[in-house]
């Protein structure tokens, strides 16, 4: 049996960094959020990507309770042209 180089990276394979998730929490629970004004263009702009994606529960944080209702006020907000349904990129 003949032994493998080790890399300088630390560790047998994979490189020597390690994933390590950090706790989110919800920025609506402690407000104790139930609605979520569709008119407030400046926080709803934050849970949508340049592309006019609305970006995912694990890019935000926020629980499953009130990414839906982050989804609902984004979707008003298109509805009514507060927000574009496109990004830059697209247009």
């Amino acid at each position: 049996m003949s032994e493998r180089p080790q890399n300088n990276r630390g560790g047998n394979r994979g490189g020597g960094r390690r994933f390590y998730s950090r706790p989110r929490n919800c920025q609506f629970c402690p407000v104790n959020a139930k609605v979520l004004d569709h008119k407030k263009v400046e926080v709803l702009s934050k849970f949508v990507t340049k592309e006019g994606k609305i970006r995912p529960r694990r890019q935000t944080g926020t629980c499953a309770k009130h990414q839906r209702i982050v989804a609902s006020a984004v979707k008003r907000a298109r509805h009514i042209a507060l927000l574009p349904f496109a990004g830059e990129s697209l247009r």
